[in-house]
């Protein structure tokens, strides 16, 4: 039977999204016929975590679906055992990369991706904590929930010519019809996916200024511009009501990592950046799938995004300009890599059009020679943006400045550890196999 992973990262209290994640696994079980093993990976403190146990054994046994609930202890086991057994070089360094002490949105869904594959699946569905399903527009109250499953079973896997037939409309290249569809993704709706609201209505023109970092160098003015008013939208607020899907090279701006499905043919060959506090880090596979000329789908099951009381808070608030301006710092390195990415092309994929780790890696290393010069008048543009919104950004903008060289430094050293991640992630992946004793 074939498995697959459902997974659900976290580390702030969330049992409605788990027991709406866990309606979504035995809808993809029981639509299907699969395995589908619902994992999530808990890094909260010790009362939600034991809220979430309390919720986790609640949920309705459902036929064909396996729960694991693992805290940061049960995840660090298993790494060891699996580090351990690769033999990959520094293995304490390895270790902080996918468990680090820091929020990464990337290493926890790395750590989605080795435990699947030591689960024997064949595609990893990966959900956040902060979003709720979409119900049928047209449908009477208590209608079932538009679960992005269904694209994503119904796609992954498959050759794109099998798949032309199945969707409501193709725009894919003929030349890749014979390879296999390997990312199947939505967006969301509802709230912006960050805290950039604010900014926006505060000011518009310090918003464009500070969005624009993330638009790349080059762009002419009026793709830049739409660039800007599109970026961290998502699909905007229109209701679902019927499905719409695209057999397609699936645009990195279209989808959102809370909302997505890869093969394992992506994951198992190249993790995800395992930068810390980097909003953004984990969308890189995306991007690896469109340039590498890999066929997708586009659909508009889109989930509904929502804000925690945590991000709200001044706390919260803080944090996340932290990680808005780690990813500002980081868009020139990403920047080059995919602009070699795209360059490759097809280039990208070996004789068995299989994703060429070392090539990838290579780009990575590339990035690191970028002078930091631009970096640092990144920073003077988020300085001056921030002070002349005053309040609360003032002060974030007096806790970046105290932090400006360590923040540069991060900034080419998560590049530099992230090339160190892709060497090792394959001696890592296929160790999973041989890991026993774990308990799930």
């Amino acid at each position: 039977m074939r498995r697959v992973c459902l997974t659900l990262p976290t580390n702030r209290a969330c049992s409605e999204t788990l027991r709406a994640v866990a309606e979504e696994a035995a809808y993809g079980a029981r639509r299907f016929g699969v395995e589908v093993h619902l994992l999530v990976l808990d890094s909260s403190e010790a009362p939600v975590l034991a809220e979430h146990r309390e919720t986790v054994d609640g949920l309705p046994p459902a036929p064909g679906v396996v729960v694991h609930h693992l805290d940061e202890t049960q995840q660090r086991t298993f790494l060891q055992a699996v580090i351990a057994r690769s033999g990959v070089a520094a293995p304490d360094r390895v270790l902080d990369l996918m468990l680090p002490s820091r929020v990464s949105y990337g290493a926890c869904t790395n750590r989605a991706f080795l435990i699947a594959e030591a689960l024997g699946c064949a595609s990893v569905h990966r959900r956040d904590s902060d979003s709720r399903y979409q119900v049928h527009s047209e449908r009477p109250e208590g209608g079932e929930p538009v679960f992005p499953i269904h694209h994503e079973l119904t796609s992954l896997g498959r050759r794109a010519a099998e798949v032309a037939g199945l969707v409501s409309r193709s725009r894919l290249d003929p030349a890749c019809a014979d390879r296999p569809v390997a990312l199947v993704g939505g967006s969301f709706v509802g709230e912006m996916s960050v805290d950039v609201e604010e900014i926006r209505r505060l000011d518009p023109a310090v918003y464009d200024d500070v969005v624009g970092l993330s638009v790349p160098d080059g762009y002419p003015e009026i793709w830049r511009r739409n660039l800007i008013a599109e970026s961290f939208r998502g699909a905007g607020t229109a209701p679902f009501t019927s499905d719409l899907t695209t057999l397609t090279r699936v645009g990195p701006t279209r989808v959102d990592m809370c909302n997505i499905g890869f093969t394992r043919e992506v994951y198992g060959r190249v993790p995800l950046p395992p930068a810390t506090d980097t909003i953004g880090s984990d969308y890189f596979l995306i991007h690896l799938v469109h340039d590498a000329r890999l066929p997708g789908v586009l659909h508009n099951r889109h989930i509904i995004n929502f804000h925690t009381r945590e991000r709200r808070s001044d706390a919260g608030f803080l944090a996340y300009q932290r990680r808005l301006a780690k990813f500002l710092l980081s868009t020139p390195y990403f920047d080059a890599v995919y602009g070699q990415m795209a360059a490759a092309g097809a280039e990208l994929l070996d004789s068995d059009g299989q994703v060429r780790a070392s090539a990838v890696a290579g780009f990575v290393r590339d990035s690191t020679r970028l002078d930091r010069v631009e970096n640092a008048e990144r920073l003077d543009v988020i300085d001056r943006s921030f002070r002349k919104l005053g309040g609360r950004y003032a002060g974030a903008a007096d806790v970046l400045a105290a932090e400006r060289e360590r923040l540069l430094d991060e900034s080419r050293a998560d590049m530099e550890e992230f090339a160190l991640l892709i060497d090792a992630w394959g001696p890592l992946t296929r160790s999973t196999k041989s890991v026993k004793g774990i308990t799930w």
